[in-house]
């Protein structure tokens, strides 16, 4: 098939084909989002060294290995069955992506997500029941959001924060170190949480319409101090994992960065959200540094 692009002073007759680009499985890729795979696979290696350490880590290394294969399809199908969902919205947002550019069918990229997220719980059963059990549960969390909680504002930003701290759940439960990754992962999900609702704040004026967000049902003043409380609450819990004596004591002065980091964010992000989830962003990447210390020091 052939279609024509008039060019002034020519007329070009260019196979469909390379219009619309490559077709069929290989087309599928694009539906994964692959650098996200990656990254993904990355945070769950760096959530295992973080809890275990780099001398057990070594003990564990398949499980690691399985549980980062884990987080690659977990990432790839959670992105096909959004990239389903959202197939009318990226006409228009984001024309490059596979379904709009007709080259891959909306049927096609449902099956690919739940053939992976099959995969998913296969591949956690030869982890450990811990790893079973969080798989199956961020499935049910990613599928609930994309069909239900997407446009419901507050519930979704939990599942979006409960799936980030998973991440330290996927590396507890690969080097059975789940007492270190329960307090990480609630760490990172109060943080997460504050962020996502400033961010929401943020975009008020653009969400109208298409999202009822939480400063859209109770006032941009009062999600703000809900997300205040989030960050209150990483605050106020960020002592516990040096306390437990899960991570060493060069955790203590890099999260004191990432905690005075969250303060000033409850300063400024009610005058300006933009620049205050900037900071919150900042913050959770210093938090981040400051768990790494601690745990391979």
């Amino acid at each position: 098939m052939s279609e024509k692009i008039l060019i002034p002073g020519h007329h070009l007759t260019i196979p469909m084909s390379s219009v619309s680009g490559t077709r069929g499985p290989l087309a599928m890729v694009g539906l994964l989002r692959l650098g996200n795979c990656v990254m993904g696979a990355l945070g769950a290696l760096l959530a295992a060294l973080i809890c275990a350490g780099p001398e057990l880590l070594l003990d564990y290394i398949v499980e690691v290995v399985l549980s980062m294969a884990i987080v690659v399809l977990f990432t790839g199908a959670g992105n096909a069955l959004n990239d389903y969902f959202d197939r009318e919205v990226d006409k228009v947002a984001h024309p490059e992506r596979p379904i709009p550019m007709g080259r891959v069918s909306p049927r096609s990229a449902l099956a690919l997500s739940a053939v992976m997220f099959s995969l998913t719980v296969l591949t956690s059963v030869f982890v450990n029941l811990w790893s079973v059990l969080m798989v199956v549960t961020s499935i049910i969390f990613m599928v609930a959001y994309e069909t239900l909680l997407k446009a419901e504002g507050l519930a979704g930003n939990l599942v979006i924060s409960w799936l980030t701290g998973a991440l330290f759940l996927f590396g507890g439960a690969a080097v059975d170190r789940m007492e270190v990754a329960w307090p990480l992962a609630a760490l990172a999900f109060m943080a997460t949480l504050g962020r996502e609702i400033v961010k929401d704040v943020q975009d008020v004026d653009g969400d109208r319409g298409s999202r009822t967000t939480l400063p859209m049902r109770v006032g941009a003043r009062n999600a703000g101090l809900v997300a205040s409380a989030a960050f209150v609450g990483a605050v106020a819990m960020s002592p516990v994992p040096y306390l437990l004596d899960q991570l060493s004591v060069w955790y203590v002065p890099a999260v004191a960065v990432a905690d005075g980091m969250f303060i000033y964010c409850l300063a400024v992000h009610f005058s300006d959200p933009g620049k205050g989830q900037k900071v919150a962003k900042l913050a959770m990447l210093v938090a981040l540094i400051a768990f790494l210390l601690g745990g391979i020091t």
